[in-house]
Formats: C-alpha cells, sequence, structure tokens
C-alpha cells in the first residue's frame, strides 16, 4: 500500500476539527460532540486524502459521494468543509444548531453545499449511500456503456460512517443486505464502533458481530483498533488509509470498515461517556482538552492561518489535478458519445420529453384496474423516459411495475431464469424491504436518473420515514402504492389499507395521487415525471374500474383536467347542483352512479373527480369555488378514512368513508357492508336535503 502523507499540519488540523466540534456545540448549548471529536480523523482522512471532490463545485458530476448516516454528529462534516473550503466559514460553524444558518442540527440535503442527503433519522443514510452506488453503476451504463469499469467519466465512490445506531436500525440492514446482492464494488461503509448510545453501553441491546453479519450479506470487511490512543491512535490513521485503499481495489463486494474508537477521545474525564453523546461537554472540560491538544483555553474557535491555508490549499490542489484529468476524458466522451450527451443536457436542464400521445386513450364504458393501467404506461414510457427505473419491494406482478420486455438491474451472477440481467436493466429488485426501499430511491433521484418503487398501500407504513425524508428534501421520487382500499377483500384488514391515504396527506410537500380511471392514470404519470421538486404517491387500485368517457358530446371533462388536482368530471343538469359529489379513485364510477339516481329524481348533481388534493390547494380561490360552489350540499366518498376530508365538503357537509379496520371478505360485499354504494349515497343525500323516502 501507498505511505500516507500526514504530516504535523494534517494532526494539527484534526485536532483544529476536534476543538470546532466542542466550541460549537458548547455555544449553542445542546448538540453531539463526542462522537465529532473521536472520528474527526476519519472525516479529514476522507476529505484530505482520499476523496475526489471540488470545492469550488459541489455538483461536479465526477464527485465522489459523502454521507454522514450519522447525522446527529453534523458538525463532523461542516468541520470538513469549512477546512477544506467548500463553502462554509467560521461564522457559519458559530452559528451552528442557530436560525437560519447554514449548519443545522442533522445535514439537510440543498441547504448547505455539499451534503448529498438529509440524515438524522438513524440508518437512513445507509440507505442513500446503497443508493448513490446503485445510481454510479446505473450512469455509468447508461451514459458511458463501452467503457472500461472503473475508467469512466461517470464512475465514483461512495463514502459512508455509520454509527451503532445505524448498525441497530432495520432499514441500514435492509439496505446492506440489498448492497451485497448488488455486488456494489464502488460504497465504503465506515463504522464508528464506539458502544456508546444515550441509554449507555450498547451492550445492554446490542450484542451481535456486526463485522460477521456484514461479511454474510456479501462484504468485504475490515476491523481497526483506535482504542488505543496516544501516538498509537495517530498510528492507525495510516492503517486506516490502507483499509480504504485496499476497499476500492474490491470491485465486486461492498467494502465495511469498522473502527473501534473511545466516544470523545481524547476528552480528559469524560472521553467513553454517555454523557457526551447528546450533550454540551461543559466549559472546564473543553478549557482542558484545548490544554491538552495545545490550544489556548481562552479561546474559542481557534484556527491558525497555517492550517487553514494547508487544508484549503491542499483540497484545491488535489481537485485541480483530478479535474484537469476527468476534464479531458469528459471532452473526449462527448465528442464520441452524442446521444447520450444529448441526454445528460436534457437531465441536467430538469426538461422532461413531450409525454403527449404515449399511449393510446382508453376506450370509455371498458373496466381495468387502475394498477393495471400504470404498468402499460410504465412500459410505454420505457423508450421516450430512458432515465426512468424503478420496480417493487418483491410485488412485481402486484404492483404492475415492470417495464414490459426490460431487463433487470442485476449482476450477471444474480439474473436467474425469470429475470435476465443488464448493466443498463430499468428493473429494479428490492426484495421485501420497503423502508431501505425508499431510502435507496431517494438517493438516486436526487442524481441524474428517475427511479420508482412500488409496494401495497397499507406496507407504506413501514417506509414513511423515507416518504418524509424524500418531501422534506423535495426529492422527486415516486413510491406507487397499489391495494388501495378494502377492495383488497378476503386478505383481510391486515392488507386493508384505512388511514393510510389521510396520513400520506398530512405530509407536506408530498403529492398524493389517487386517479379515478385508466386515463387519469396516463395523466398522473405524464405529471410525476415533469415534477422535479417533490415526491409523489401514486395510489392505485387492485380491482377493475370503469374507464370513464371522455366524448366532449357525452359531457365529461378530458382527464388531463387533473392537472388541476380537482375538476368537474360532469356538470349538473340544471345551472347551478344542488349537490356535488368528491370522489376519488374507485369511488368516482360510484359517485357517477349516484349522480345518475339523484339527477333523475330531480336532484341536481355534479361529480368531482379529486385525484390530488394538494394540488388543488394550490388552485385560485376562484377556482375552487368554481369546483365546489358554496350554495352546493358537498359529499365526499373515499374508501378510507374520512379525515381531512372536511376541509373539501365544509362543516355542513357529508363525509362518507371507512373509519374502521376492514375484515375478511369479497370486496364487493365489503363496499356494501360499509355503504360505499351509489345507493347508500343516495339515501344520505336525500336525507340531508330532508327529501324522506
Amino acid at each position: 500500500m501507498a505511505s500516507l502523507n500526514w504530516t504535523e499540519l494534517d494532526q494539527r488540523a484534526v485536532d483544529t476539527a476536534r476543538i470546532l466540534a466542542a466550541d460549537a456545540v458548547e455555544k449553542v448549548g445542546n448538540g453531539h460532540p463526542g462522537t465529532a471529536i473521536s472520528i474527526a480523523p476519519i472525516a479529514y482522512l476522507l476529505y484530505q486524502k482520499i476523496m475526489n471532490y471540488d470545492p469550488s463545485d459541489p455538483t461536479w458530476l465526477g464527485r465522489d459521494r459523502f454521507v454522514l448516516s450519522i447525522g446527529h454528529s453534523s458538525i463532523t462534516q461542516y468541520a470538513q468543509l469549512f477546512l477544506a473550503g467548500c463553502g462554509l466559514e467560521l461564522d457559519d460553524l458559530k452559528a451552528f444548531r442557530t436560525h437560519g444558518s447554514l449548519t443545522p442540527g442533522h445535514p439537510e440535503f440543498g441547504h448547505t453545499a455539499g451534503v448529498e442527503c438529509t440524515t438524522g433519522p438513524l440508518g437512513a443514510g445507509v440507505a442513500n449511500a446503497v443508493g448513490f452506488a446503485m445510481a454510479a453503476r446505473k450512469e455509468q451504463a447508461l451514459f458511458d456503456p463501452t467503457a472500461t469499469p472503473g475508467e469512466s467519466i461517470f464512475d465514483h465512490f461512495v463514502y459512508c460512517i455509520a454509527g451503532d445506531g445505524d448498525m441497530q436500525e432495520g432499514i441500514a440492514s435492509e439496505a446492506a443486505s440489498l448492497a451485497g446482492t448488488q455486488e456494489l464494488g464502488n460504497l465504503i461503509v465506515i463504522y464508528d464502533d464506539n458502544r456508546i448510545s444515550i441509554e449507555g453501553d450498547t451492550s445492554i441491546a446490542f450484542t451481535e458481530d456486526v463485522v460477521q453479519r456484514h461479511q454474510a450479506y456479501g462484504w468485504d470487511t475490515h476491523s481497526i483498533d483506535f482504542t488505543q490512543g496516544g501516538a498509537a491512535y495517530e498510528e492507525k490513521v495510516q492503517e486506516l488509509y490502507d483499509a480504504i485503499e485496499q476497499a476500492k481495489s474490491v470491485t465486486n463486494k461492498p467494502s465495511f470498515i469498522k473502527v473501534s474508537t473511545v466516544i470523545g477521545w481524547p476528552l480528559p474525564t469524560k472521553a467513553g461517556t454517555a454523557g457526551i453523546h447528546g450533550s454540551k461537554i461543559g466549559a472546564q472540560e473543553i478549557a482542558s482538552l484545548k490544554t491538552l491538544l495545545g490550544f489556548d483555553p481562552a479561546q474559542s474557535f481557534e484556527v491558525a492561518d497555517e492550517v487553514l491555508h494547508h487544508t484549503r490549499s491542499g483540497a484545491a490542489e488535489r481537485s485541480s489535478e483530478v479535474r484537469s484529468v476527468w476534464d479531458k476524458k469528459y471532452a473526449t466522451w462527448a465528442s464520441v458519445h452524442l446521444e447520450q450527451k444529448n441526454l445528460l443536457d436534457r437531465i441536467l436542464e430538469r426538461h422532461v420529453p413531450d409525454l403527449e400521445g404515449i399511449i393510446e386513450e382508453y376506450v370509455a364504458e371498458t373496466k381495468k384496474s387502475t394498477r393495471a393501467a400504470s404498468g402499460e404506461v410504465l412500459t410505454a414510457l420505457a423508450d421516450k423516459v430512458p432515465e426512468l427505473w424503478g420496480g417493487s419491494a418483491d410485488l412485481a406482478g402486484s404492483n404492475n411495475t415492470t417495464m414490459s420486455g426490460k431487463p433487470s438491474f442485476l449482476p450477471a451472477s444474480r439474473a436467474s431464469k425469470d429475470w435476465i440481467s443488464d448493466p443498463n436493466g430499468r428493473v429494479l429488485h428490492f426484495g421485501i424491504r420497503e423502508h431501505a426501499m425508499g431510502g435507496i430511491l431517494n438517493a438516486i433521484n436526487s442524481g441524474l436518473t428517475r427511479a420508482y418503487g412500488g409496494t401495497f398501500l397499507v406496507f407504506s407504513d413501514y417506509m414513511r420515514g423515507a416518504v418524509r425524508l424524500a418531501a422534506l428534501s423535495k426529492i422527486p421520487s415516486i413510491f406507487v402504492f397499489t391495494h388501495d382500499s378494502i377492495g383488497v377483500g378476503e386478505d383481510g384488514p391486515t392488507h386493508q389499507p384505512i388511514e393510510h391515504i389521510a396520513s400520506l396527506r398530512l405530509i407536506p410537500n408530498l403529492d398524493v395521487i389517487r386517479p379515478g380511471d385508466a386515463n387519469e392514470v396516463v395523466e398522473a404519470w405524464k405529471l410525476m415525471i415533469d415534477n422535479v421538486d417533490r415526491p409523489s404517491a401514486l395510489i392505485l387500485s387492485r380491482q377493475d374500474v370503469e374507464v370513464i368517457s371522455r366524448a366532449p358530446c357525452r359531457g365529461f371533462a378530458p382527464a388531463s383536467d387533473m392537472i388541476f388536482g380537482a375538476y368537474t368530471l360532469i356538470h349538473s343538469m340544471t345551472d347551478e347542483p344542488q349537490v356535488v359529489l368528491v370522489a376519488t379513485g374507485s369511488e368516482v364510477e360510484i359517485a357517477m352512479k349516484a349522480r345518475e339516481s339523484l339527477q333523475d329524481q330531480g336532484i341536481g348533481t355534479s361529480v368531482v373527480s379529486a385525484p390530488c388534493l394538494e394540488w388543488f390547494a394550490e388552485q385560485e380561490e376562484d377556482y375552487r369555488r368554481m369546483v365546489l360552489p358554496p350554495g352546493a350540499l358537498k359529499v365526499s366518498i373515499e374508501a378510507g378514512s374520512t379525515s381531512g376530508w372536511s376541509e373539501i365538503v365544509g362543516s355542513d357537509g357529508i363525509r362518507i368513508g371507512v373509519d374502521q379496520f376492514g375484515a375478511c371478505a369479497s370486496g364487493a360485499r365489503l363496499y356494501q357492508d360499509y355503504g360505499i354504494t351509489a345507493d347508500n349515497v343516495v339515501t344520505i343525500v336525500r336525507d340531508a336535503l330532508q327529501l324522506g323516502n
């Protein structure tokens, strides 16, 4: 292995990062200083000696990706971004965890330059790192298919620092298992094994051999002991450097490097204690630390000019050398791969191809489940949107998430008789790992390609954290949730979502879309692909629903009107409707049938299809009043929780839905038993209008 060029200034820079972490937490009065102090050499080694990145261009395509999965130790990354000259200055560190600062308590994607993903919920960063590694391999195959492995401008490494908490979370285990299956040789996870959490020694709840676990997953593994302290501690930096370099040479396995540390080392009296995991250290202990490391205990945020010059000039020089080589390769690639260059330019401009006419309009008065329509649309999208790929959590046949005739994104060794592998495969197999699927999708969708993932709606609970992080980070992940109601039938209440749609609607910046028929599904996919700043939850039916006639002579609005979120599908036969039936998904056809009966009884009734309440809320007040006229009785119909519908129908309106768990019976029987029928809608409306029988 190459010898690491480690100087006294490097060691001084590491100690500076330790002091900055201690001072930043002490100044604001809260935070997590212990881990940041003890892993400062690890983070410094990555930023100053190993990773390829450009401090002046945080979105450079050729950069390695860094994920701080232990997001509560965010000051670890902020200190390195400051030292490397990536946009943070000392005042930003002084503003740590304060309102409006660039240094929030946990790293936030899109907020701080150099932060690749939002972390903090433990384990999420590990799943993100797996997603970044998968995305890198996909991008190389999509944009540079003839390149020698490891030689493409799209090849890069993904480095992740994780902790004991990450290793305990199920999402990290799910993602690590899939990473082994995918043979992600570009992924290196460094595990800070400090054996301390908020409740103290992790032995009270966490005892397995994590290295052996990752070996079983198919990872290349290494172990390094940083617990000795003193000179031996510094000597271990070379050992870690060697381990990382060796891991980079393993191309058919992800690598896992356990680094055993003492949390808070070299604090004189508090190192190794739980008290410094999530609390400020105290002025006396910090003063002792500064004295021990040769800093002035009377100063705060002390950074020597020669240290900052060393780190920033070093990072800039390394970047310049790497960029020079990469830029030449890029120019050659661009001159040879014209089609791929045009595709890359379109994606970087966040431009979506024209998707009009991607699929022939579905014929009216036939029946098709919206999940089946979605599968057909995906197949039609395949050639139009080559950057689109996806799959499901082992439910491809039920979710209809497979692009017909397209190969799978798999190593050749993982191909099966059912699934053909290809480096540029379009079909993803997540296994039964909903939460990891969500985290992986978020990482992919923050880059150059677009990915979707499916499962049953009831299992959105298993991945809610990832959906929330997508919304928080403004990442356009597409979550496909099928089997959307009691229409699931005989699978019973465990598989029948009740509260799930209402619950998803509570997440800010998430578009929850429940199409009413096959043609609305087509429009939904076009709109989701076009959205680049927020995620979508596409809610689809298992049961067949009628395709609505869109012929102008029939009086129905075009499916394209769903861009407004809610629209009058068919107007009342009277000038002003007496009743407005507002429905989503499979309940739109129930509303249509109820309208026919009410119209026959002389009750002017319009039907509003409301596939996306989030889009509807964005419309002008005049439009919303036109769709939902104030004088009409408004009735919502959705086979799920009625929570939230009062905002649409008003306090005097009627909410028809399901506010209890389902049962084991046919879907048709359950719709009847729970009153989600046209006849019951008519009865309820007549009673509300005091028309009697």
